[in-house]
């Protein structure tokens, strides 16, 4: 069975999302219809905008998004059996299984990535790539750190790599410590506050506000979602996660197995770049694993 996984923040590339706006007239109206939700041409950004304008999380999010879901929409439901996405590709998950109209959920991840950047000013923190770390460590890396401020795992990303979150002073301590707990290598990420972790709490209630007004259907196809790496389908509890998502841990190597438990053998990544697929990799080498990023990758399938 195939599965859908959708990319999150760290995928946009200059340029992104332009040759399929050229090609595809209907992802090219899609795209339009994005323009006008927001208010401002987020497809200038996409295609001529500086990197550095692309990575403000504001404009990183519905971008990402936005070039995903334009993709997905061209492919079509037939033959998926699930869905998952990272952090912020769940919204491009749940919109593809039809729980979030696109409407809806270009304003609400629009919305989110105000909420997270602004956040991330008045509440810094930072993020930080542990790699090659034995799981059994990552407790005790965490309790030693924490006597310096919040920290947390923020993403299980596969196994041998978790990115830490939390207080900046925190999160130095768990680089520096890094190392003698076996990790490979520690790197701070460059990102514009402690995503996934409790430094987002201010951001709940305002994300639960703006996800209250907007309507939240059964998914048609199963979700794997990222805080309880459990296929879900309940408008109810999809609505909960997505609150629960902002400042607990992306379960992103458990969901992948729990995806592969439940038949899916085959993993296509829908949206910019080639992170996802890097990862599944080495979360379970039976599984075949491609990309659909391009105009070049989609002519041959529509």
């Amino acid at each position: 069975m195939k599965a859908f996984v959708f990319p999150g923040q760290g995928s946009q590339y200059c340029g992104m999302g332009r040759d399929i706006f050229d090609n595809f007239p209907a992802a090219r109206t899609m795209m339009e219809r994005a323009d006008s939700i927001l208010g401002y041409r987020i497809t200038d950004i996409m295609f001529s905008g500086s990197e550095e304008e692309l990575r403000q999380t504001k404009y990183t999010q519905p971008a990402i998004f936005l070039h995903s879901i334009a993709v997905a929409t061209l492919l079509g439901r037939q033959d998926i059996a699930m869905t998952a996405g990272h952090s912020l590709g769940e919204y491009s998950a749940l919109c593809f299984a039809g729980s979030i109209s696109f409407d809806d959920a270009m304003r609400i991840v629009a919305k989110r990535g105000e909420l997270m950047q602004n956040a991330g000013k008045e509440n810094p923190g930072t993020m930080a790539a542990i790699i090659g770390m034995p799981d059994s460590s990552l407790e005790a890396l965490l309790a030693e750190a924490g006597k310096e401020g919040v920290i947390q795992a923020a993403n299980f990303n596969s196994p041998g790599q978790v990115v830490l979150s939390g207080d900046i002073a925190a999160v130095k301590k768990a680089i520096e410590l890094a190392p003698s707990k076996g990790a490979r290598m520690a790197k701070e990420l460059v990102v514009s506050g402690a995503f996934h972790s409790p430094l987002m709490k201010p951001v709940e209630e305002e994300l639960a506000a703006a996800l209250a007004e907007i309507e939240i259907k059964d998914a048609e196809i199963p979700v794997c979602m990222n805080a309880v790496a459990t296929p879900v389908t309940s408008a109810a509890e999809i609505r909960k996660n997505l609150i629960l998502q902002l400042t607990s841990s992306v379960l992103w190597s458990q969901s992948i197995e729990a995806m592969v438990q439940s038949g899916m053998r085959e993993f296509i990544e829908v949206g910019p770049q080639k992170v996802l697929q890097g990862l599944i990799k080495r979360i379970d080498k039976t599984v075949t694993i491609r990309g659909i990023d391009t105009a070049a990758d989609l002519l041959p399938l529509v």
